[in-house]
């Protein structure tokens, strides 16, 4: 038999037991076969969306590596570098690695309750300062057709529907972050599927929560293995 080392570094943060260093609502949030289940039902369909928050840290520079497999109808993501929202149990504002059962947004990155799509599947992004940031409502105004407007698309990794083939349905993926100061990627299945670069300093942020997510809308279920975390310098 042939063992294999662990990567250099990495470090699992979900056990495959038990929900210890995770805080969620037991509601939504199990462990089933191994695996961080999170499932919603036609009794406990959502007003809002709601995450598993690992309570170890709020990671700056980093990877992550983990395992996905969604249902058809299922929208879920990754959240990281996020805050608390205070007045809603369990929800987070912040960058998220998107990840849907239809496979229309996996892999691409959207701020969620903030600047929505920073980047498409495919699309490298600079992101622009948010202009007239001292006016009211000037984040909605910056934002159209559910994308923050300010940026510019300074390179490209492939068709938005190519790419899509690379990702199996309703199977298991595999999904890596790299995160290290204003640059930000995701990988799906060891293809780079997005990248940022964020250099607004009024939204913009250098810390903060992960999460996983499981979204408002019709009964869905995520499944996540082998969740590893690597700090980076």
């Amino acid at each position: 038999m042939v063992t294999v080392a662990p990567e250099e570094g990495f470090v699992p943060i979900f056990d495959g037991k038990t929900l210890e260093g995770w805080q969620g609502d037991p509601k939504y949030w199990r462990v089933e076969n191994g695996n961080l289940v999170g499932e919603v039902t036609p009794a406990t369909l959502l007003k809002t969306n709601t995450f598993i928050v690992w309570d170890r840290g709020q990671p700056a520079n980093f990877e992550m590596q983990l395992e996905f497999r969604i249902s058809e109808a299922g929208n879920s993501g990754i959240n990281y570098r996020s805050e608390k929202v205070d007045s809603i149990p369990y929800a987070l504002r912040g960058y998220q690695a998107d990840i849907d059962g239809r496979i229309n947004y996996t892999g691409q990155n959207y701020e969620e309750r903030k600047r929505t799509t920073l980047a498409y599947r495919g699309e490298k992004a600079k992101i622009l300062a948010q202009t007239h940031a001292e006016e009211p409502q000037s984040l909605r105004n910056n934002i159209k057709n559910n994308a923050w407007q300010p940026r510019d698309i300074f390179g490209t990794l492939g068709n938005i529907d190519s790419l899509k083939t690379k990702i199996r349905f309703e199977d298991w993926n595999t999904c890596k972050l790299v995160i290290q100061g204003n640059q930000l990627q995701h990988y799906i299945n060891g293809i780079l599927m997005s990248e940022v670069i964020d250099n607004d300093s009024v939204n913009g942020r250098y810390s903060g929560h992960l999460g996983l997510q499981v979204h408002v809308g019709p009964p869905m279920k995520v499944e996540y293995r082998n969740i590893k975390l690597k700090q980076l310098d």
